[in-house]
């Protein structure tokens, strides 16, 4: 185990810093390359993960407002609006999510019709098996389902 390893598992912020610094100067061969990589790796994972998570609130919201009318709230139509931002704000800086987003679409959508159910005490056979919602109405910041 180098230096850069043993202050990974030390003193993580520190690591970082060092290791931007010997990025910066093209210390190419003083890099915790390892450690590096599983950051970088863990990084796009992330990315992923965030985009999933938005996206289930964001189609749990949307099947709340649609089947409960009468409960509608401020506060569903602020996280309607703030769970968009966040997936457009995501996808915008990382293009090459699109495909992924289309990818998992249906698995949040599934996901998402479980905790509305949850939530609204509707059965959840009251949901369609596939979203309602295509992604130009998802992404869609003025779309509100009626």
């Amino acid at each position: 185990m180098n230096l850069n390893s043993s202050l990974y598992e030390q003193d993580y912020y520190l690591w970082l810093e060092k290791t931007a610094y010997l990025l910066e100067n093209r210390q190419f061969t003083e890099l915790d390359l390892e450690n590096l990589v599983d950051e970088i790796l863990d990084m796009s994972r992330s990315e992923k993960k965030s985009l999933k998570s938005n996206l289930i609130v964001l189609l749990q919201h949307l099947l709340k407002y649609r089947y409960q009318p009468t409960k509608r709230t401020k506060s569903w139509r602020l996280t309607i609006e703030e769970h968009r931002y966040r997936i457009k704000e995501g996808l915008q800086d990382s293009p090459s999510l699109k495909p992924f987003f289309q990818e998992v679409l249906n698995e949040c959508y599934q996901q998402a019709k479980k905790r509305a159910s949850i939530e609204t005490k509707l059965s959840i056979d009251a949901f369609p098996d596939e979203s309602p919602f295509t992604i130009e109405q998802i992404l869609d910041s003025d779309y509100l389902p009626e």
